[in-house]
């Protein structure tokens, strides 16, 4: 055997090597990246849900003639604004997210003021569209709690799997950057204030 041969061999060997394991990372990040994306287009899809679901709400109420006006109001400019917030999956930024979830806490509290609210239309709260409705929200509350959680574990397995050496340099030469993880509300750590004066 030629001396030239063996490094040759040496070379050839490590050059596939190190092409596997560059191609097995990228091939296993692109997965992740795009399974956290399908996890985050699920979180989107559990708060449209809840959109349609208070869209037919609104209307319920609406038919309670005394109703007040101005909470019903609050609902639908939230909504409004909650539906025009979208994020595109591939840009899952900390500000996307921040943006998408400051609307949708809007939403969330000015909801909360119109279910207050109903408490002194007795009339309405034995609507029985109206409890169903009421039913569905309770539980598409927890549809987009659990969808939040799942993205979260998809984008930390994301975070994990590239983060690790020499995961590390592969993903900075292949580009995949970190994602955002979706947070808690800013104070939702404090316990609510509860205020049960109608008057």
């Amino acid at each position: 055997m030629k001396k030239w041969l063996i490094p040759v061999i040496i070379i050839v060997v490590l050059g596939l090597v190190i092409y596997n394991m560059t191609v097995g990372f990228n091939n296993n990040a692109v997965e992740m990246r795009e399974d956290a994306k399908t996890a985050w287009s699920n979180v989107e899809s559990s708060y449209q849900r809840r959109n349609d679901l208070i869209g037919n709400l609104v209307k319920t109420v609406q038919g309670a003639a005394d109703f007040e006006r101005t909470t019903l109001t609050e609902v639908i400019e939230a909504r409004a604004k909650a539906t025009s917030v979208n994020i595109d999956a591939n840009n899952l930024t900390s500000e996307a997210i921040s943006n998408f979830q400051q609307a949708q806490s809007g939403l969330s509290g000015a909801l909360s003021r119109l279910l207050v609210t109903v408490e002194r239309y007795p009339d309405l709260k034995a609507n029985q569209n109206f409890l169903n409705l009421q039913s569905q929200l309770e539980g598409t509350e927890n549809r987009i709690n659990v969808a939040r959680d799942r993205y979260n574990t998809q984008v930390g397995e994301y975070e994990k799997y590239t983060n690790k050496f020499p995961n590390s340099i592969f993903a900075g030469w292949f580009g995949f950057e970190e994602m955002t993880r979706y947070e808690a509300d800013a104070g939702s750590e404090n316990a609510p204030d509860v205020d049960f004066d109608f008057n």
